[in-house]
């Protein structure tokens, strides 16, 4: 799947956001290492909301825009 990541430059190095996943954060020193990194947080992120939704009832609803 094709996630939207926002970059932001900060003393730390480079911020890296998933505007899909709200809470989905990371960063690295340089834009690669941010990317590799936002990858891996979109995984364990993902990973984590299937432990938590197990067994219980979830639906999908539909919003019109």
């Amino acid at each position: 799947m094709k996630y939207t990541v926002v970059l932001h430059e900060s003393k730390y190095g480079i911020d890296a956001h998933c505007q899909e996943l709200p809470g989905c954060h990371s960063q690295g020193e340089t834009e690669k290492e941010a990317l590799a990194n936002i990858k891996d947080a979109i995984k364990t992120y993902l990973v984590m909301i299937c432990r938590e939704t197990r067994g219980k009832r979830v639906r999908h609803v539909l919003v019109a825009a």
